[in-house]
């Protein structure tokens, strides 16, 4: 019997590093570390929780001593504004998990970031695969240090051809619980849309994020990959999804910022939570890798992603009865569908049954037996009842 993979998550005080953790921990062939300055707010069962900081000097120690195969590395502070301290634990830190990683001779590294690297701009192609170039905006803390990060990957793998270092570029995020910029930008009663603009975008579900890091985990597959769902759609119907009311803007009005419209005398762009040319151009990341190497599929399409997260909203207000009665069809109908899409996929994978031993033939197989009489027939009955 072989000893289970070790696999060690770090940022498990947070929210996609808890979800993960819980994920792999149901696991039976996998033993799960988990890392962080802070313990999970809820405990985990099966988890085998560390509490220290991942920038800490005895990291390399503590792969080595426990055997650790793959890192899945979640620690990252999401924030609007860049800042000295989220940078060094963001940047500075992956850079030392990743250091570490190399010197323990871990395996595996996963990394989680966005398609928003990409950047929004009229010349992008329709869709981008994982070698276009970077040119996303660097007005925000966390895309600006994602970049770094990326640029520093880049680098890594290089240096280390022995080691698998997995990239997952994730597109919008969106679901119940999860708190995202588009989930920020679609929980407003009335969303800014540029005039005269309507990009094509992509979202995940928040439960196909943390499916697509546990795939990456078992499956072990190398390089890049643009993760998202199937079926991208225009913002107009993304906000007519949600129920949301679209406010159209001048997008120069934006970009100089007005005072009228900020009310606080702001650029309207530091008060939104997508970065407006996100909202004006498309980037729309090409998913072929995603489904012939890493070979994912997410359970929810694009619609039924944003439908999901209007589901919840609903509750935190009031809808009409018969509206709600629609909305709960189309989100029934969406169940149907993805476990349509499960069985159908489980079918197809699922071995062949053995082939049944074939019966022998019967003794007159050839001679066919001559018909008995009605006489024949009386007497063999009255032998039985005598």
């Amino acid at each position: 019997m072989t000893d289970p993979q070790t696999v060690l998550v770090t940022g498990v005080g947070g929210y996609w590093g808890a979800r993960l953790a819980a994920r792999l921990a149901a696991e039976t062939d996998l033993r799960v570390l988990g890392i962080d300055a802070t313990p999970p707010a809820n405990p985990i069962r099966g988890l085998d929780f560390i509490q220290a900081d991942v920038r800490n000097s005895l990291l390399v120690e503590l792969l080595r001593d426990e055997g650790v195969t793959t890192v899945c590395h979640l620690s990252f502070i999401e924030a609007e504004r860049h800042s000295e301290a989220n940078f060094d634990l963001n940047v500075i830190g992956t850079m030392k998990v990743f250091g570490a990683c190399a010197q323990a001779g871990v395996r595996q590294v996963i990394l989680k970031s966005s398609t928003a690297v990409y950047g929004a701009s009229p010349a992008n192609p329709a869709f981008l695969t994982e070698g276009y170039p970077l040119n996303g905006s660097r007005r925000t803390g966390t895309l600006r240090h994602l970049l770094e990060i990326e640029a520093f990957c880049n680098g890594f793998r290089g240096q280390t051809p022995d080691m698998t270092v997995t990239t997952l570029r994730f597109a919008n995020i969106i679901g119940p619980t999860a708190k995202t910029p588009m989930t920020r930008f679609l929980s407003t009663s009335a969303t800014p849309r540029l005039l005269g603009f309507d990009p094509l975008l992509q979202v995940i579900h928040e439960d196909d994020v943390i499916g697509a890091l546990a795939h990456a985990v078992m499956q072990g597959a190398s390089g890049i990959f643009n993760i998202a769902a199937e079926e991208p759609m225009p913002l107009s119907r993304l906000t007519a999804l949600a129920d949301k009311v679209a406010l159209p803007i001048f997008h120069l009005a934006v970009y100089w910022g007005n005072p009228l419209l900020s009310g606080i005398g702001a650029p309207v762009k530091q008060l939104w939570p997508i970065e407006p040319d996100y909202l004006r151009f498309g980037w729309v990341g090409d998913l072929a890798r995603m489904r012939g190497v890493l070979g994912f599929a997410p359970q929810y399409t694009g619609p039924e992603a944003v439908r999901a997260f209007t589901a919840r909203q609903r509750i935190a207000r009031y809808v009409p009865a018969s509206k709600d009665l629609v909305k709960d069809e189309e989100l029934l109908g969406d169940t149907l569908e993805r476990r349509r899409r499960a069985r159908a996929i489980s079918a197809e994978t699922a071995p062949a049954p053995p082939a049944l031993p074939a019966e022998p033939p019967p003794a007159h197989v050839g001679a066919q037996a001559p018909l008995e009489s009605i006489d024949d027939i009386e007497d063999r009955t009255e032998e039985v009842m005598l």
